[in-house]
């Protein structure tokens, strides 16, 4: 008597089936980016373009004082707020490309169930989230900076020097930052405070976090002796992402990298592991 013989497809591991999920999810984010790449880009640039384009280009033709008011004091100004406006735009593009649609699929619909049915834990699929957003990040820095950097009247001009191991480390750390900070917004508000959100939250971080000023400047701003303003704002990630920036992209002075570095690995650090237990909850709830 014959028996046949029956071959069975050989099992996976869950490890191996976490990443190729993980994988695929990345890429499905990165699909839908390929077909809205132009409002995409038309949103990453707009509020950039706006800021260098009324500082560094109407301010000078109008002879508005920008400063300091002289030609010398307007290159120093372009200086310090090109690198800033690469920094917001990191932050803005981690908040919108992850918090907003967070909201929404966390919203009446429930959308984010079909994402966590996918074969690897949920705390991967709020992984593959900020990586999609970090990827986004990057992508919105590599646009902004060049753009930024010559939307400039005659006679201003920025002081860039591109130092490439702080490029090449400080902007990738600073992408999953704001990308685990866009997660940790999307799971804590819902859809119909996105608006509270922006004006508590979003705005003093962007007005305080260093775009349009070094954090060293703000040391005149003081009660008796005491630096309160340049004290309080170091709880702002923003401000270390801006004095990053003006390390790996300008001469001008900065915080020390001694600080930037483990501060925003820290800030990172943090944000990741309240996101993930803010997607975890939202998840199973």
């Amino acid at each position: 008597m014959m028996t046949a013989n029956v071959q069975t497809a050989p099992s996976r591991s869950a490890f191996d089936a976490s990443r190729t999920a993980l994988g695929a999810l990345i890429l499905r984010d990165l699909v839908v980016l390929r077909k809205t790449f132009r409002e995409f880009v038309l949103r990453t640039l707009i509020q950039p373009f706006l800021l260098c384009f009324v500082f560094l280009f109407v301010f000078p033709k109008i002879g508005q004082a920008v400063g300091g008011g002289s030609a010398g004091a307007a290159s120093a100004f372009a200086t310090v707020l090109v690198p800033g406006v690469v920094g917001i735009s990191i932050m803005f593009q981690g908040v919108q490309s992850i918090a907003l649609t967070m909201a929404q699929e966390f919203g009446f619909t429930r959308e984010i169930e079909d994402r966590v049915q996918a074969p690897c834990p949920i705390w991967l699929v709020a992984v593959s989230k900020v990586l999609s957003g970090a990827v986004q990040g990057l992508i919105a820095a590599a646009i902004v900076f060049p753009i930024a950097s010559v939307v400039h009247a005659a006679g201003v001009k920025a002081d860039v020097s591109l130092h490439w191991l702080l490029i090449l480390t400080l902007v990738p750390i600073a992408c999953v930052m704001m990308a685990a900070l866009g997660l940790i917004l999307g799971t804590s508000f819902e859809p119909r405070n996105i608006g509270l959100m922006f004006g508590f939250i979003i705005l003093p971080i962007t007005f305080l976090g260093g775009t349009y000023y070094p954090w060293t400047h703000l040391a005149p701003v003081k009660i008796g002796g005491f630096h309160w303003l340049q004290t309080l704002v170091l709880i702002n990630p923003l401000v270390y992402v801006n004095e990053g920036m003006r390390a790996a992209f300008t001469n001008a002075p900065h915080m020390h990298l001694y600080v930037i570095y483990p501060v925003m690995i820290g800030f990172c650090t943090a944000f990741l592991w309240l996101g993930l237990r803010n997607f975890r909850r939202r998840v199973l709830s």
